[in-house]
């Protein structure tokens, strides 16, 4: 009952502060960061500059490679990495999330990158977390309503979620897909969320007559949503996809009702490392100025994001355009002079869907500095796809490279799906 409650308490605290800082954010941004200045205390890593209340820029910038090497240091409630990474790894193997490590919630996430992170929660940050799910994700409701949620780890964090009202299943993206069709036609989710790559899968089977459901509310997680598959997605189900940008650092942005992921800015803090001149690109660097146990400040984030300027929803959050990848998917070439070329994703998926209307399944790896790996699932436009591949970068002076056919996917199931990658040097 005491979690419900507390529940309830962030739920109104969210909207409450939401309408009164509407356009007062910074004011707000202010009296949270002062808020989290007396937790950093209790951190290690951070108690230095914060019993001196340094302001935010002098805080060091960090990324996952120095979060995870100062695990120990950072959190606040001296959980070795050895120790969580015990626990979490135990839950994947035996496919049960309950266990805790002195009522702390502990996650395990592969990343989009492959490389394996660790989250910490305790049941009043879980109550954030289940607040912020019900006020921009799900929607609060009396009514009742089923959730389908699929994921590849199951978590108290999740779990925390079910409620008389709200009936909360969780599928496992290990096992086939094919064996939960007669589940979730019995279930009937009034709402579906899943990764981009099962959303296809399950969007298939609608297509197919097998899955019979009709589900109200969609929300994509985990995985970029790329433009043609959010397309396909909205044509089979008839309705806008949502968003969640989420990760081990956090929730990191919602959609809104016209369908555009907005940063949460009432509780973070989003600094911008452009990486361009055009300053069309930038990598976020995030400070969450509610989570405590794990504080994350000044974090920077490997994805590439494109901000939005003019959203018709009127929010005064940070709206985003795209997430195009990460610098991770940035394809590296060098030119007949010599001169280093590098490829953003969206220039490669560009080339590639646009050879044919059909194209809307592929991935594009690079091997090597003059190999690529191309699958596209309609093989008879394959040729049209490598020949547009080519074109593309002949124009930046990149020539002689060769493409070789791929006839699968390059996807591991459980992993995120990564329609550009790059596996042969490290941006």
């Amino acid at each position: 009952m005491y979690f419900k409650i507390q529940i309830l308490f962030n739920l109104l605290s969210l909207r409450i502060n939401k309408r009164r800082y509407k356009n007062k954010l910074n004011r707000l941004q202010d009296k949270r960061w002062k808020k989290l200045n007396k937790t950093l205390l209790k951190s290690p890593y951070y108690w230095e500059k914060a019993k001196e209340h340094m302001s935010l820029e002098k805080y060091p910038i960090i990324n996952k490679a120095i979060f995870m090497a100062n695990f120990d240091k950072i959190n606040t409630k001296g959980v070795s990495l050895e120790q969580a990474f015990k626990v979490a790894v135990k839950a994947e193997e035996s496919r049960d999330f309950s266990p805790l490590i002195d009522g702390v919630t502990v996650g395990l996430s592969t990343g989009t990158s492959g490389n394996r992170g660790v989250f910490l929660a305790t049941e009043a940050e879980r109550a954030k977390w289940v607040a912020c799910v019900l006020d921009r994700v799900i929607g609060f409701s009396l009514k009742k309503r089923s959730v389908a949620f699929f994921l590849r780890a199951n978590s108290n964090l999740y779990d925390s979620v079910t409620s008389k009202s709200l009936k909360f299943e969780f599928f496992d993206i290990l096992e086939s897909i094919k064996t939960y069709i007669p589940k979730l036609n019995k279930l009937q989710p009034t709402i579906l969320v899943a990764q981009p790559s099962v959303l296809l899968e399950l969007a298939a089977c609608v297509e197919t007559g097998e899955l019979l459901i009709k589900p109200t509310k969609i929300i994509s997680v985990a995985e970029v949503l790329y433009h043609e598959d959010a397309t396909f997605l909205e044509q089979v189900f008839k309705q806008t996809i949502h968003q969640v940008y989420q990760c081990t650092e956090g929730m990191l942005a919602t959609t809104c009702g016209h369908g555009t992921l907005h940063f949460n800015d009432d509780f973070l803090i989003i600094e911008k490392k452009y990486l361009d001149k055009e300053k069309t690109r930038f990598h976020p660097i995030i400070t969450d100025l509610l989570r405590t146990t794990q504080p994350i400040v000044r974090y920077e984030l490997n994805d590439i994001i494109h901000e939005k300027t003019n959203c018709a929803c009127g929010s005064h959050f940070t709206a985003i355009e795209k997430i195009e990848g990460r610098s991770d998917d940035v394809l590296r070439f060098t030119s007949l002079k010599g001169k280093d070329i590098k490829v953003y994703p969206d220039f490669l998926r560009r080339a590639i869907i646009l050879a044919d209307p059909s194209i809307n399944d592929y991935t594009l790896v690079q091997k090597n500095e003059n190999t690529l790996e191309l699958y596209v699932s309609n093989t008879n436009v394959y040729e049209l796809a490598a020949k547009a591949l080519k074109d593309y970068l002949e124009t930046l002076g990149v020539k002689d490279i060769i493409i070789k056919k791929s006839l699968v996917r390059n996807h591991v199931k459980g992993n995120k799906l990564r329609r550009i990658r790059n596996d042969w040097k490290i941006n």
